[in-house]
């Protein structure tokens, strides 16, 4: 796909590899692309909104002498899924780590939302990073050296419908490849985030009313934290030790205690 016209070049500068990331324009993404660019990572952005790719390459080349890539792309829709897939397995520009972090949540109960709804969450949450798992891991241990962050959520340890269970997904399938593809050089870890002070709660009509204020993350720490999780070789990156806690209990409470509580977050 043609990039915008009044997108800025730079030249790579191979310092320390290209990361892609998804869902790159706001929240958590854009903290991992300022982030990964500040430790001289060249860039591949991922976001459906072609402006604010621009916008977010144009902040990032002005910071830091990096290359920045855009790649509008939707990925519920599978032949632009299949493009950012080709973008990860292209031997001629590898792509060192693959940040899955594009996601949404829906608000209303399971039978509330349509099957439709319900599907395009689970093709965001649980499709386009398996297929993009697979492009990147199998050029990464062809290599002999490489990376994948997915981005889950605390969420995957509560019974909270199909968005939990996606992340309880994420969880399995992170911890599966961690092990299996360690061997051969290539590490892949989990971010598990709470509420954090992101659009993402906005754009599911979450007040910041829904969980107390100690529980809000602050974007940029959380990244951080991940960063040097991701570094240290770890599997699941839990930020805060308040969801360090509620994730540890989670694992020991019984399923209808934990369903009494369901109601946290849906205001």
């Amino acid at each position: 796909m043609s990039q915008p016209e009044d997108q800025p070049t730079a030249r790579p500068t191979g310092r320390a590899g290209t990361a892609l990331v998804t869902g790159a324009t706001a929240g958590i993404g854009r903290a991992f692309a300022r982030q990964l660019a500040a430790r001289g990572h060249d860039l591949v952005l991922v976001a459906r909104d072609e402006e604010r790719l621009a916008s977010v390459a144009r902040e990032l080349q002005a910071s830091y002498a990096v290359a920045v890539e855009l790649l509008p792309a939707d990925l519920t829709d599978r032949p632009a899924l299949a493009r950012v897939e080709a973008r990860i397995a292209d031997p001629e520009r590898p792509v060192d780590l693959l940040v899955n972090n594009a996601g949404f949540g829906l608000k209303k109960r399971f039978l509330d939302n349509t099957a439709d709804e319900e599907t395009a969450m689970t093709e965001v949450l649980v499709i386009a990073p398996l297929r993009l798992a697979h492009a990147a891991l199998t050029a990464q241990t062809a290599r002999g050296h490489g990376g994948v962050v997915n981005v889950g959520s605390v969420a995957s340890y509560l019974p909270r419908g199909t968005y939990s269970a996606a992340k309880a997904w994420i969880n399995s399938f992170t911890e599966w490849a961690h092990h299996e593809y360690a061997p051969q050089g290539v590490t892949v870890m989990a971010l598990l985030p709470g509420f954090t002070k992101t659009e993402f709660h906005e754009r599911m009509g979450v007040g910041r009313d829904s969980a107390p204020d100690f529980l809000w993350l602050d974007v940029d720490r959380l990244v951080a934290e991940a960063l040097a999780d991701y570094d240290k070789g770890k599997v699941f990156s839990i930020p805060s030790p308040q969801y360090k806690a509620i994730a540890a209990l989670s694992r020991a409470v019984p399923t209808r205690v934990l369903q009494r509580f369901q109601s946290l977050g849906r205001k």
